[in-house]
């Protein structure tokens, strides 16, 4: 009888990996997911140690070039910036009527803040092809300290540069807004803009009253008797009311002198003038808290006589925009890649 055909067997490798590959080498995923214990074979360990490594380098490679490739674009970012600040929209040796927009809230960190404002207004004013300087305004106010910070600065900028700054209003020109107004040589105004509210508010919320209704215990502990006085969750007591009282009325007479200062003899006073109330444009004329009806075009070509406007504002654009986020990426990429070689050990 025949014995029945059989393929010839192939010697078993014992040191061999379970999982192979069609070449008959362990694949990286299968040495990568081989349990090393105490009792292995040293081929097995060194193996898994290469792959290990080898992944290690992979990642590191591809960190550095990102990390070379993101340089570049933080190069070019900051060429960018650099090149637009110290390049305004138009010609700057030829004259020109230069402009600043004073647009929103008047605060710290905004694009109305007192930092970019006063930095607009120098260089403006530094360059020698500009006759005058037009603020043009259009924001319902913000903080006191920044418009104070503004109106100063205007008043020390026409000594030294001897060359007229102008206010127009476009909708509004309230609170804060005609603080820095009321510094500028002259102000001119829409019919129909709005302008004034020269006052001070602080404003909050009490919610005392309805914690007492809903049975809950405020549990608030300070170091000095009036820490937490502004806390909306704890009763206000008169002496703290009249605290704050005073202080408004303090930093409402500086804001009554610094339009009495820049207005002067053209302020037609009137109990109402420093209430807080606003009035139109038309009106403000009338009382004296404006000069005349006039818009941007009319002021450069009629005022001052030089039909050409370069705007100075500072402007946050797409490189500023990317270099303020290329710290936070370059932050994360690390510590994505630290967690992927963390994980690989």
């Amino acid at each position: 009888m025949h014995e029945p055909h059989s393929e010839p067997h192939e010697a078993v490798d014992p040191l061999a990996s379970p999982a192979m590959t069609a070449d008959k080498s362990p694949s990286a995923e299968a040495i990568a997911a081989t349990p090393v214990s105490p009792g292995s074979n040293d081929r097995q360990v060194l193996e898994k140690l290469v792959f290990s490594n080898l992944q290690e380098a992979k990642v590191a490679r591809r960190w550095n070039i990102a990390l070379r490739l993101s340089w570049l674009v933080f190069a070019i970012a900051v060429f960018w910036i650099l090149r637009n600040d110290n390049a305004p929209a138009n010609n700057p040796t030829m004259t020109h009527t230069a402009t600043v927009e004073i647009k929103g809230e008047i605060a710290s960190g905004a694009d109305a803040s007192a930092e970019n404002i006063v930095v607009a207004m120098r260089n403006a004013l530094e360059d020698s092809g500009s006759k005058a300087l037009v603020l043009v305004i259009n924001s319902p106010g913000g903080s006191p300290v920044q418009a104070g910070i503004i109106n100063d600065e205007i008043h020390r900028l026409k000594e030294v540069y001897k060359k007229p700054i102008y206010a127009v209003v476009e909708e509004s020109c309230a609170s804060a807004a005609y603080y820095i107004a009321a510094a500028t040589d002259k102000i001119y105004v829409d019919k129909a803009s709005i302008v004034g509210s020269i006052g001070v508010l602080m404003d909050g919320f009490g919610f005392t009253g309805l914690m007492d209704k809903l049975g809950i215990e405020r549990r608030l502990m300070t170091a000095g008797e009036n820490k937490g006085f502004l806390d909306p969750f704890s009763p206000q007591t008169e002496a703290q009311r009249k605290h704050a009282q005073s202080m408004l009325n303090q930093i409402h007479a500086q804001f009554i002198d610094a339009v009495k200062k820049g207005r002067g003899d053209r302020l037609k006073e009137t109990p109402e003038m420093f209430s807080g109330l606003f009035w139109s444009g038309q009106q403000a004329v009338e009382l004296g808290l404006a000069d005349s009806l006039g818009s941007l075009d009319m002021v450069a070509r009629d005022v001052v006589q030089a039909e050409d406007i370069t705007d100075y504002t500072r402007r946050e654009n797409v490189a500023e925009r990317l270099a303020k986020r290329f710290g936070a990426a370059m932050g994360e990429g690390a510590w994505r890649a630290m967690q992927s070689s963390t994980h690989l050990r």
